[in-house]
């Protein structure tokens, strides 16, 4: 006799068999999306919910959906109306009784699900596949509930359902083979991208998502950033679609603690015990867009359209005017200090370019030289513009050249100590009033200042590199730093067409403090063999709109570099989910840095 758990039981299908006939339980946004990719599939579909008025709204979105389609000629009208004959709707669970599979897009609630899950028990075929939509609770637990444990899995579709790409396929130990093949198989009928994991909370995709956002959201608390320049900073820095306090908002707030807590009660991991702020708007029915008014206040609940409220930025000047920036220094020779020279002498700025020889000078000033060249090649800039772009930088030998600049930039490198030594040249060789900006990443700026004579002159400007492609710039105040100086950089930005954003002086600022414990945990996640690289990186591309996936990121980083940060990060905060993943150190003491060493996570062909 074949084993409950085998292909060929009779209570498996056929390995190559995939459902036809598929019902969902719940209708709302999520439901109603699922239902409607099934639909545009050819898939029969049995949309259910208790609430008749929520299977109307099911279908009244469906209609309005599939006639834009029409509209914009991704469907025809006879499609159309086939697509909404598959679909038909109950409030009944007893009219899943044909179907294939099941998929439950429930309320996050153990109670609710394993109601359905009982009830659908009496109800549905012995072959019949049951699916959680749940993305924080245990699908193991729920299967235990059920009659069936071996036909319960978990499909966690992203919202928009017919938008995203990705659906994570969750197994528990319990879970045949066979269902996994069918319901992968069904996901790849449906355009998607299906990625197998296993049951823990947060899956992949929201396992690294939501540690994030809940330390978004904890930095926001502390009024270390505004919401807007945290959310900007992300955006803009990192390249995402948005940022993290305006998905919570969409998430929903609400939802964002539920699954947080479900994290937190596996891995006692504090960047997953819920931000307090969460737990306060929850209860306080600010659940986000849903609601109004969460992070933000929208127009109307329900509505994507923010509106100005009481934490709004005021417009206008601040509380100090700049001074006068006429003349620009940028101390280094690397390929950051090449882009920022480059930014200034596009906005108009005399630059004096200085390293430490005037053959490194030269050197830098022929890398924005072509640099210029490639601008011209591909009709962004013309060439009498690229000449005087390269006629303003002057290159030098010595910092001694910045005797007569107004902002002295340096951009050399990432070491404490030898920042420090250019700050006390800097203070001895620049005149009085000359603003002071490092443009680190990791290092403390008061230590900077600490080296002058003049503090409140010192500030930081961290640059992301490509300097002349990113708009983001971190203005880092230190203690010591004067209203003037802040206003100065402020300005300054605005001039070179960048995006400044506000932040205290602590490791990481916004954009590294929150990136890099993202990074982190993706390394922990293969390094526990929950996920591969692949499935990670596509994950995040797929299920949360990143522009590239975490392992592709690090090796274009640098495993050393971030390894760097990760030990800043750690030490500055001591909290033990922020020490590097020892995965991450033993590739760096293996000589394995990413693309630059022609290995990293992947292997990368030398140049």
């Amino acid at each position: 006799m074949a084993s409950p758990l085998s292909p060929l039981s009779p209570l498996s299908p056929a390995p190559d068999r995939t459902p036809h006939t598929v019902a969902v339980v719940g209708l709302g946004t999520m439901g109603t999306g699922i239902a409607e990719v099934l639909a545009r599939a050819g898939r029969e579909v049995v949309g259910i919910d208790i609430s008749e008025a929520a299977a109307v709204r099911a279908v009244a979105a469906l209609e309005a959906t599939t006639a834009r389609a029409v509209a914009r000629g991704r469907l025809t009208e006879p499609e159309r109306a086939d697509l909404l004959a598959r679909v038909r709707t109950s409030t009944d669970l007893r009219a899943a009784a044909d179907a294939d599979l099941v998929i439950e897009v429930a309320p996050e609630s153990y109670e609710i699900k394993q109601r359905i899950f009982r009830e659908l028990d009496a109800v549905v075929r012995p072959d019949t596949i049951l699916a959680t939509g749940t993305n924080a609770l245990s699908v193991t637990r729920l299967a235990a509930e059920s009659g069936r444990p071996e036909r319960v899995l978990g499909l966690h579709f992203f919202n928009p359902a017919p938008a995203m790409k990705l659906v994570e396929v969750v197994s528990s130990v319990l879970t045949a083979p066979a269902a996994v093949t069918a319901v992968t198989r069904l996901a790849l009928d449906l355009g998607k991208e299906p990625v197998a994991v296993g049951d823990r909370p947060g899956f992949v995709a929201d396992g690294l998502l939501f540690g994030y956002l809940n330390q978004a959201a904890a930095m926001y608390e502390a009024r270390y950033a505004s919401r807007e320049d945290i959310d900007a900073a992300m955006r803009l820095g990192c390249g995402l679609p948005m940022g993290p306090l305006a998905l919570l908002d969409l998430i929903g707030v609400d939802t964002a603690r539920t699954v947080l807590e479900a994290m937190y009660a596996e891995s006692r991991d504090r960047l997953h015990a819920p931000a307090p702020i969460l737990g306060q708007l929850s209860e306080a029915g600010l659940t986000g867009r849903k609601a109004g008014r969460g992070f933000y206040t929208y127009a109307t609940a329900g509505s994507a359209t923010v509106v100005p409220d009481a934490l709004t930025p005021l417009t206008g000047s601040g509380p100090a005017p700049g001074r006068a920036v006429r003349s620009v220094g940028v101390a280094g020779s690397g390929t950051m200090a090449s882009g920022i020279a480059e930014v200034f002498a596009k906005a108009g700025y005399d630059v004096v370019l200085a390293a430490r020889g005037d053959e490194k000078a030269r050197a830098a000033k022929a890398r924005i030289g072509a640099s210029l060249a490639r601008s011209v090649d591909r009709g962004r800039l013309s060439a009498e513009a690229a000449a005087r772009v390269l006629d303003r930088i002057t290159p030098a030998g010595t910092y001694d050249a910045f005797a007569d600049v107004d902002l002295a930039v340096e951009a050399v490198a990432e070491d404490l100590d030898v920042k420090r030594q250019l700050f006390g040249t800097l203070d001895k060789v620049c005149k009085p009033g000359a603003v002071l900006a490092t443009t680190t990443s990791s290092l403390p700026v008061v230590a900077c200042a600490r080296a002058t004579s003049r503090p409140q002159d010192v500030i930081g400007m961290h640059f992301f590199n490509p300097a002349p492609a990113m708009k983001l710039v971190e203005v880092v105040r230190t203690v010591l730093t004067s209203d003037q100086t802040h206003a100065t950089v402020r300005d300054l930005c605005a001039g070179v067409k960048k995006h400044p954003v506000d932040c205290g002086d602590r490791a990481g600022f916004i954009v590294n403090a929150l990136l890099f414990p993202y990074l982190n945990n993706a390394i922990k996640m293969v390094q526990e063999h929950y996920a591969s690289l692949d499935d990670i990186d596509a994950a995040m591309k797929l299920g949360g709109g990143y522009p590239m996936g975490p392992f592709e990121l690090l090796d274009i980083v640098g495993l050393d570099v971030s390894l760097a940060i990760e030990k800043v990060l750690h030490q500055a905060f001591r909290d033990p989910g922020l020490a590097p993943a020892p995965l991450l150190e033993h590739l760096v003491a293996a000589g394995c840095l990413g693309q630059k060493s022609g290995r990293g996570f992947r292997e990368h062909p030398k140049n």
